[in-house]
């Protein structure tokens, strides 16, 4: 598959994990207010997330390999499954779609005559965050150590379900499962990353709180994601 295409694949697959994952958190958690059974809540969330790489995969991993995600790029190449020439170009694509998506969500939020967001609230604008910007008041080396875990699990998951010996078809449906089940484990902790690109596209928007933590939701999600593709590629005999 030509390159341009995979590169399109993987903006739009990760556009559509920003937009559908953390515009569940933004426009439908908490609507009509806490307590309103309209509202999805923190289940309706980490299901949303866990939709988005489940239909995402099934429509662009014949074309891109379903990334949406540079740890699970970085990953992937620590665990001989991808080309690490590849692996910039996707991170690019990656982080650009998911851009464009926490900017479209902004505009869709904006049409609400009260929406704002409060920088210094945990979660503002679906970011991440630790000690006064984690939804629990977790400190950083809570968050730290959850994000590399739940990153290096859910590579090993990835790798896991996609392996030439596992049931053919079913991958996707395991994924989007993984992410959902991480979601519903760490939610409470950083408000969920594991995804560089998923934390950049709403930090952007979120404020100088959000930005300011950034580099832990690069940094862990990175390491977890080469303990996790390194651990596979010897649990699963990859070659070397």
């Amino acid at each position: 598959m030509r390159r341009d295409k995979r590169l399109a694949a993987e903006f739009l697959g990760t556009f559509w994990l920003v937009l559908g994952g953390c515009g569940s958190a933004v426009l439908a958690a908490k609507f009509g207010g806490d307590g309103n059974p309209l509202g999805i809540g923190f289940h309706g969330v980490a299901l949303a997330f866990g939709l988005t790489v489940l239909t995402g995969a099934y429509a662009f991993g014949h074309v891109s390999g379903a990334h949406f995600n540079p740890a699970v790029s970085l990953g992937l190449w620590a665990g001989g499954r991808f080309a690490g020439k590849d692996l910039v170009p996707y991170i690019i694509a990656q982080v650009l779609g998911g851009l464009l998506a926490g900017f479209l969500l902004l505009q869709i939020a904006q049409g609400q005559p009260d929406f704002a967001i409060d920088g210094s609230q945990a979660g503002a604008f679906a970011s991440n965050g630790y000690g006064a910007l984690s939804p629990g008041g977790y400190s950083m080396a809570a968050a730290f150590l959850c994000e590399v875990v739940m990153t290096a699990m859910f590579l090993v998951v990835i790798m896991g379900a996609t392996h030439g010996r596992a049931p053919a078809g079913f991958a996707p449906i395991a994924i989007g499962l993984a992410l959902t089940l991480i979601h519903l484990i760490s939610i409470p902790v950083t408000n969920t990353s594991v995804n560089p690109a998923r934390s950049t596209a709403v930090a952007v928007f979120a404020g100088s709180g959000a930005l300011g933590q950034l580099w832990l939701f690069w940094l862990a999600p990175f390491l977890g994601a080469l303990v996790g593709g390194l651990l596979y590629r010897w649990l699963g005999n990859e070659p070397r």
